[in-house]
């Protein structure tokens, strides 16, 4: 077995959510959950197909993003796996939903950080075996760090 990291693209100003999955309508689905969800959302989804024609299935309302989750999960080459990059909305605003898609099984990430796909290969094929979701931690949160918080999330009207 090699084990590897794929560096996955997320355009600026853009989150981007990685799960596995496991059938066919999976693209479809995962389309009606972000566009009931957050309806100015711009989003790409794309899933690998893992036995069959093993396809990479795509939808979406911004063809930018879709191709950016195309050219992710060509990167990863590991099946029965999704991604979704989204802009004009965050994860936490469609994340439940996801998770709530029957053909979802996990949730990798859903971050606007650097990602690294941790990918295991064998004679069979690829699977992720995880993420590395942004920078280790540098420190403790301050009381100055603490009411920046707090005044960040109030500004972006996550809090009153």
């Amino acid at each position: 077995m090699e084990i590897k990291t794929v560096a996955m693209e997320i355009p600026e100003g853009t989150n981007i959510i990685l799960g596995q999955t496991h059938f066919i309508k999976t693209a479809e689905d995962l389309y009606e959950v972000l566009a009931t969800s957050v309806p100015q959302a711009r989003f790409g989804v794309a899933f690998t197909e893992a036995s069959g024609p093993c396809l990479i299935r795509s939808e979406g309302n911004d063809q930018s993003l879709v191709d950016c989750c195309i050219k992710n999960l060509q990167a990863a080459g590991a099946g029965h796996v999704f991604c979704i990059v989204l802009k004009d909305a965050f994860p936490v605003n469609v994340l439940n939903r996801i998770k709530e898609c029957p053909e979802v099984c996990s949730i990798f990430c859903a971050t606007a950080n650097p990602v690294e796909v941790i990918v295991a290969e064998t004679a069979q094929g690829r699977g992720v075996m995880g993420v590395i979701d942004g920078y280790a931690p540098k420190g403790v949160e301050t009381a100055g760090d603490k009411a920046d918080r707090k005044e960040f999330l109030r500004k972006i009207g996550y809090k009153l």
